[in-house]
């Protein structure tokens, strides 16, 4: 089973939130951290503040990984940059911050570091977050290196990257398969270069269908030994993974 005969610049294995589990998700340290086990490429979560800069969080909400409360969009950068985003995973990342995807993005261009942003918009946020995060990297990521890759679950916050920033690659997120080939077919309608499934929805059929329309196969989460050599066996193209202390990102 072959893969598309375009050039896919990225690394197979992707950091995911950083270091996956061993750091608080989505700061710096556990991207640091992701770095010093050998990975090369981090996924990461974008929404906007209140006042529209893009910061790192996964939920819509801060209650799980900060010591805020309420929705994270609803706070400027300011108030976003005083909450502990660090003491509920362990008291030696008490004090934590939540970077901006503008302060991830010069630490992988200063370590020579590939990227994966995930747009995660709050939700009725969809196509602003795309085109703020696409206007972002389209100002401070260099044209002549390897651009960064958009994911995203929303096809509006996709096509709203697509359209302020339509050189930067991007790929839809997929948890559970729509009837027929309706995501199949908004994958290409996006001119998306990758589809991420759960790992669990690949088949060989599904690899060789996404590769047949010139896509990329692409994993999440996958941090089980049995799992990634089914997706090796499958011909897949990339895996993102919490288990940056398992997995080499070298293999």
């Amino acid at each position: 089973m072959t893969a598309p005969s375009t050039s896919w610049p990225y690394p197979r294995w992707i950091a995911h939130r950083g270091a996956g589990k061993l750091a608080p998700e989505n700061t710096m340290s556990a991207f640091r951290l992701g770095a010093a086990h050998g990975w090369r490429m981090f996924e990461c979560d974008a929404k906007l503040s209140s006042d529209g800069v893009p910061f790192l969080l996964h939920d819509a909400t801060l209650e799980r990984t900060t010591n805020g409360r309420g929705t994270g969009s609803a706070l400027s950068l300011g108030e976003i940059a005083q909450l502990d985003a660090g003491s509920w995973h362990s008291r030696a990342y008490a004090g934590e911050a939540l970077p901006t995807l503008e302060a991830l993005a010069r630490w992988c261009l200063a370590n020579h570091f590939f990227l994966n942003v995930e747009i995660k918009p709050t939700p009725g946020q969809e196509a602003e977050t795309g085109r703020v995060v696409a206007e972002l990297m389209n100002r401070i990521w260099p044209r002549d290196i390897v651009q960064p890759f958009f994911t995203s679950f929303k096809p509006a916050a996709l096509q709203a990257a697509r359209q302020a920033a339509p050189h930067i690659p991007r790929g839809l997120l997929v948890d559970k398969l729509a009837e027929g080939d309706a995501d199949f077919q908004t994958a290409q309608d996006l001119g998306c270069v990758a589809m991420v499934f759960n790992h669990a929805l690949w088949d060989a059929g599904r690899v060789q269908q996404v590769h047949d329309l010139g896509m990329r196969c692409i994993s999440y989460t996958v941090n089980d030994d049995w799992a990634v050599q089914r997706l090796l066996d499958l011909g897949t193209d990339g895996i993102i993974s919490d288990r940056v202390d398992l997995f080499s990102p070298a293999a």
